[in-house]
């Protein structure tokens, strides 16, 4: 009898326009809000927020003046050698003395430097134009250390002033020391060939390397310096590695690039 009467008042009233309109349960109005919220905070991150990332690149530390290949200005034989590898000389010091057909000639560095590699020995034959030595342009010891970093050429642009960067030493166990940190000094927007690199560097198989996979751009960082640590550098962790660190150490850099704002990749 009861569904009765219900049935008989749902044919009198079908349409039911004596009951009040439900537009949203309590739980849906809550759902809706959140909606609301998230989407308004995704919105406000989208233009004002950035994303950072980081490019990374070989890299190798040196003195900032790099290096340069010593080359023999006469042919003939090598009957004396005056330097030694690892030495430091002055402008004008002497390296090789070669027996030509006019006398014995005297081959000795263009300018002051550490000899890095010295390519002859005694009894050697060399030519006008022979790589005898790789001199690297420091002076004094306590010349600061740089790092060069050979960045893709397409992420030069991306690179600004002062970025920072995190170097993974080859020489140094990451796990136990950290990175060494630093700072863009400068940029060479110039692709680096193999060859350029190699005078830089002094070393042609490094020029090679480096342009394995195209031709780089040079970025020059400066090293964050700490005289808290036995290397005199700044490290991710409290002290570094218990020793100094050389010039011509190979080394992978982390170059922070400038940061994007989300909706640049949304715009065309």
């Amino acid at each position: 009898m009861q569904f009765r009467q219900q049935a008989l008042a749902k044919l009198q009233s079908p349409e039911e326009l004596d009951l009040p309109v439900r537009l949203a349960r309590p739980q849906g109005w809550l759902a809706l809000g959140v909606t609301v919220v998230v989407m308004a905070a995704a919105s406000v991150w989208a233009v004002t927020g950035s994303v950072a990332s980081t490019v990374g690149a070989p890299a190798i530390l040196t003195h900032g003046q790099g290096s340069y290949l010593l080359q023999s200005p006469v042919s003939g034989q090598v009957t004396a050698v005056l330097a030694k590898q690892g030495q430091r000389l002055p402008a004008n010091a002497p390296v090789l003395q070669v027996r030509t057909d006019k006398g014995d000639s005297v081959v000795r560095t263009v300018a002051a430097g550490r000899v890095t590699t010295l390519a002859a020995d005694i009894g050697q034959i060399v030519r006008t134009g022979t790589t005898i030595a790789a001199v690297e342009k420091v002076a004094h010891a306590s010349d600061p250390l740089y790092a060069t970093v050979y960045v893709p050429a397409e992420n030069a642009a991306a690179i600004p002033a002062h970025a920072s960067v995190d170097l993974t030493v080859s020489s140094v166990p990451t796990e136990q020391y950290g990175v060494l940190r630093g700072e863009v000094k400068a940029v060479d927007r110039t692709a680096q060939s193999a060859q350029s690199i190699a005078a830089f560097l002094g070393d042609s198989q490094l020029g090679e390397q480096f342009t394995r996979k195209g031709r780089p751009v040079a970025v020059l960082v400066e090293l964050e310096e700490s005289s808290a640590t036995k290397s005199g550098y700044r490290w991710s962790t409290a002290g570094g590695p218990p020793f100094r660190l050389d010039s011509m150490t190979l080394a992978t850099g982390s170059v922070r690039l400038a940061d994007q704002h989300p909706v640049d990749w949304l715009l065309p």
